[in-house]
């Protein structure tokens, strides 16, 4: 038998092995609940509303109003959406570091959040209504990179002072459609794209974008830019700039200094330039996209593209091209590029010969503005007029019949005239008419700003060379414009001049080499004899009234003797209807000044309208008028109709007012009493009958 004292140990020593195996049997439990995976039972890692896919949890499109429980695991958060406003924004939100990336576009968020993990790399608060940007809530993300706020409501004044100063590693912000008014101040010099597309930017000043040297891609299609908004110097400081979109504004020319070093896409289009001015792309070498699609251009200066070396698509499109020799030089370089780059749009519109056609495929045309250089003019005229395309062998059997051609299309200026004409300083006498050995010239101008050409010639030529100066200007500096006429032609139309300007016009005959192709026009030609020049002058479109004088003074000039004299009876013979027509009107009283006194101080000066107006009426019935009247009794009423009557008789019956008051009353009292009555108009001479013949 055990002593007590043996007895107790062995107690405690088994209450210690019991508790032992509790709280081993605890651990076990422990340990093989969180060994259970995401979908085990008695799980609280992934919330019952969401999916977990590792560290991705994809809560979105839930309908949420606020953000659940995550597990401290997650990356990535997709909660864009929902309905989450400031509020259903957990402070335990910034405990978890581990997040990267929060999706939270597309709710109701109208401030920026303030509680954010700090680790955050990438944020998307696109589509909410988030008005202001404080600096507080964005200096707790250190490590932000990317800051999506695209469709917000964030103006100017709503961005703090140094807003973005405690987030030197931001690479990428959006604020696409908000409402922006200028360029953000206090950018990140870190910053490597910036979009601000939409929204209300009118002007940039010279500092906009100082400091932003790393900036690569800058987007501000859809704002109020014009050219006299946008400070000189603005663009040059983007020197590694590689994307620029100014996509639907206000601009006519492409902004000045635009960076040229690293730039490799340009996009311009659905603006309204009007003009590429020459230099505007040079140092582009790296240009690889180049849009001017939706403008206003026509042309093209030479040599805009002579730094494009890497450009592979040039866009085009929507722009009404003028397809002459002024885009001669283009269809060479598009040739030279080949399949080395891809061109849209580049059709024409003008001249109507070449409407709808592409540029590439004017390689006729084109030839014909090498021939004409070669010959020393502009263009040869070897394209039918009236949009009539036909080979060098038969451009000389068109008939002079068509319309003359328009000096305003496929027309060169050539730096050094090969024609020489009078010094522009000196006072002309030349006439509208020059004779030459073999050659006679006539020019009449048609209106302000075209000029008629014809001439005559003793022998045949195969071309003529037609040039023309306005006077006031240096034939020294090129602006002397030539073009070569076929040998068939006898007239001329030059358009597209300056209205109410003095004009120097000349012609030579040119001789075909032999040897040459002298079926073509513009072939090697040399001239036949001196220039055969004469002057004239346009209008001025504000006097178009003595142009008309004049023409009319020609045509009465050549008016034959015959009908000067026709002209002269006629006359004659009006005013002797004239004279009747008075004689008749005299007798019946209605040139009398006694005739005045009923018709007050505003119609005094009429003696007998109302007369002569009622008279004219036929109709049967009283034409109750403010004074004495006629009553008009067709005579022929008794007698038999007749088809059409030349003539019809009236018996015209003065009617005087009843009671021997008038129904008008005159400004000041009758001298004489006795016209109150029907016997005292009677006894003053106005007659009550009298005969009027139509």
């Amino acid at each position: 038998m055990m002593a007590p004292e043996g007895i107790g140990e062995l107690r405690d020593l088994l209450f210690f092995l019991l508790l032992c195996l509790t709280l081993l049997a605890e651990l076990l439990e422990t340990t093989a609940a969180s060994s259970q995976g995401p979908d085990g039972e008695g799980d609280i890692v992934c919330p019952s509303v969401c999916r977990c896919d590792e560290d991705f949890i994809y809560c979105n499109d839930r309908g949420l109003s606020a953000i659940p429980p995550l597990p401290p695991s997650a990356t990535v958060l997709y909660l864009q959406n929902n309905h989450i406003d400031n509020v259903g924004l957990p402070r335990s939100l910034e405990h978890h570091t581990t997040v990267r990336v929060i999706y939270l576009y597309d709710n109701e968020l109208d401030d920026f959040p303030m509680h954010l993990p700090p680790s955050l790399r990438e944020l998307h608060l696109q589509d909410n209504n988030i008005r202001v940007l404080p600096r507080a809530a964005l200096a707790r993300l250190p490590l932000l990179e990317k800051l999506h706020l695209d469709d917000n409501s964030v103006s100017t004044v709503s961005i703090e002072d140094q807003a973005f100063s405690d987030n030197p590693r931001l690479r990428l912000l959006f604020l696409s459609r908000n409402h922006l008014s200028s360029i953000p101040s206090g950018l990140p010099a870190s910053l490597e794209e910036l979009r601000l597309d939409d929204n209300r930017i009118s002007t940039i000043p010279t500092h906009a974008f100082r400091g932003l040297s790393s900036l690569r891609r800058l987007v501000l299609d859809g704002n109020l830019l014009a050219n006299q908004r946008i400070a000189d110097d603005t663009f040059s400081r983007l020197s590694n700039l590689t994307e620029l979109s100014l996509v639907r504004n206000s601009l006519q020319t492409p902004p000045l200094n635009l960076p040229s070093a690293h730039l490799q896409r340009l996009s311009l289009q659905d603006n309204n330039l009007i003009h590429m001015p020459r230099g505007s792309l040079d140092g582009m070498r790296r240009l690889q996209r180049l849009d001017l699609s939706g403008n206003n251009l026509t042309t093209l200066p030479r040599g805009l593209f002579r730094d494009l070396e890497s450009l592979g698509q040039l866009l085009v499109k929507g722009n009404p091209w003028h397809c002459g020799c002024n885009l001669r030089w283009l269809h060479d370089w598009l040739e030279a590029k080949g399949n080395t780059i891809t061109v849209r749009g580049f059709i024409c519109q003008t001249p109507e010969r070449v409407r709808d056609m592409a540029l590439r495929d004017l390689t006729n045309q084109m030839d014909e503005c090498e021939l004409a250089a070669a010959g020393g003019g502009g263009v040869g005229t070897g394209v039918g007029v009236g949009g009539n395309r036909v080979s060098g062998g038969a451009a000389g059997a068109i008939s002079t019949t068509l319309p003359p051609p328009q000096g305003s299309l496929f027309t060169l200026r050539s730096k050094r005239p090969g024609l020489s004409l009078p010094e522009t300083g000196l006072d002309y006498t030349l006439s509208s008419s020059g004779v030459g050995k073999n050659l006679a010239l006539n020019v009449k101008p048609l209106s302000h700003n075209s000029i008629r050409v014809t001439w005559s010639v003793a022998q045949t030529s195969s071309s003529f060379r037609l040039s023309w100066l306005r006077l006031g200007t240096s034939s020294a500096m090129g602006s002397i414009t030539e073009t070569l006429v076929r040998g068939d032609r006898r007239e001329y139309l030059l358009t597209s001049l300056q209205p109410a300007s003095s004009y120097i016009i000349c012609m030579v005959p040119l001789v075909s080499n032999s040897g040459s192709r002298s079926s073509l026009p513009g072939g090697d030609t040399e001239p036949n004899e001196v220039p055969v020049c004469a002057r004239t002058e346009t209008s001025d479109p504000g006097h178009t009234d003595d142009d008309g004088e004049d023409d009319s003074s020609d045509q009465m000039t050549s008016l034959p003797l015959a009908g000067i004299i026709g002209g002269a009876t006629a006359i004659v013979s009006l005013a002797l209807i004239i004279a009747i027509f008075c004689w008749y009107g005299h007798r019946a009283g209605h040139f009398t000044s006694r005739d005045r006194y009923n018709h007050g101080s505003s119609r005094k000066s009429k003696h007998c309208d109302d007369y002569i107006e009622s008279g004219t009426k036929k109709d049967n019935t009283i034409l109750e008028i403010r004074g004495p009247g006629f009553q008009m009794t067709p005579m022929a009423t008794r007698q038999p109709l007749q088809p059409k009557p030349v003539r019809e008789d009236y018996i015209i019956h003065t009617i005087f007012p009843s009671n021997g008051t008038g129904l008008h009353k005159p400004t000041q009292n009758m001298t004489n009493s006795g016209y109150g009555s029907n016997r005292g108009y009677r006894e003053g001479g106005i007659p009550d009958i009298d005969y009027s013949y139509t």
